[in-house]
């Protein structure tokens, strides 16, 4: 799947991943290829994607995530590696 992490100042992260684990306000999820259509709020803290270069992890300062048909958009306050 497709995901892009954009903050106001720049985009942080494009490329694929298989599967991406989120800090949402309610508690943590994972998103995976195939995944139902979500938005969810983001509180601050780790996103960890696994790809096929293996894992990266950004902080964020919170933010929404957009899952629809394999493309994932996180607008997140501020990220950082």
């Amino acid at each position: 799947m497709h995901l892009e992490i954009i903050t106001p100042d720049r985009k942080v992260f494009e490329g694929e991943v298989t599967s991406a684990k989120f800090p949402g306000a309610d508690g943590s999820f994972e998103v995976l290829n195939n995944h139902a259509p979500l938005i969810a709020a983001l509180k601050a803290g780790d996103v960890t994607l696994t790809g096929a270069t293996g894992r990266e992890t950004f902080h964020i300062d919170g933010g929404v995530v957009e899952v629809l048909r394999n493309n994932v958009i996180v607008l997140a306050e501020g990220a950082s590696a």
